[in-house]
């Protein structure tokens, strides 16, 4: 049997890392430690695999000095646009202009691309076709070829694409490919 000391320090301890740890996952400044590149799968595959550490947090928007959009095939979809750590990202419909329409529940359900720096283009992105748009708020989301970029909180996966062709918020949400355009739709 451990000493009771022992086991309050150990709880401690846990405690203490939960708390840092849970700071990193949601910090307003990351690192990008390797390549910006992110390696396209191979047809058939459900995932695309990341190769740059730039933290990000779909739940409340990416951040992060420059994010990086990149290609990558995911599912059926191939050569889509994805974040640094392989999530898909959407274009609104709504969005008729770089300047983002998706506030409030909207940005909750589909939390906005964000960076802190300038975005970079990553393995078969066009460097050209990113830029950003400012939101109401003052942050910075990333903008690719016109659209402003979007996660779905209901892609909790690398490779899931669960909102293609959602209409929710009164206009459709597409996977976006390298061209900067929609993936299916009318």
């Amino acid at each position: 049997m451990r000493n009771p000391r022992t086991v309050t320090a150990m709880a401690a301890a846990v405690a203490l890392i939960t708390v840092v740890c849970g700071g990193c996952s949601n910090s307003k400044s990351t690192t990008t430690t390797e390549s910006p590149a992110t390696a396209a799968t191979s047809p058939g595959s459900p995932a695309a695999t990341p190769t740059s550490t730039e933290n990000t947090s779909p739940a409340a928007g990416s951040t992060g000095a420059g994010a990086t959009v990149a290609a990558a095939t995911v599912g059926k979809y191939q050569s889509i646009l994805v974040d640094s750590q392989g999530k898909t990202l959407y274009l609104f419909e709504a969005d008729t202009s770089p300047t983002s329409t998706c506030y409030d529940a909207c940005a909750t359900a589909w939390p906005p691309l964000l960076t802190t720096g300038t975005p970079t283009a990553g393995k078969g992105v066009d460097q050209a076709k990113l830029s950003t748009t400012a939101r109401k708020d003052g942050k910075s989301q990333v903008v690719y070829n016109g659209h402003p970029l979007y996660y779905f909180a209901g892609d909790t996966a690398q490779g899931d694409t669960n909102g293609q062709g959602s209409p929710e918020f009164g206009a459709g949400w597409y996977v976006v490919n390298v061209a900067g355009d929609k993936v299916g739709g009318s």
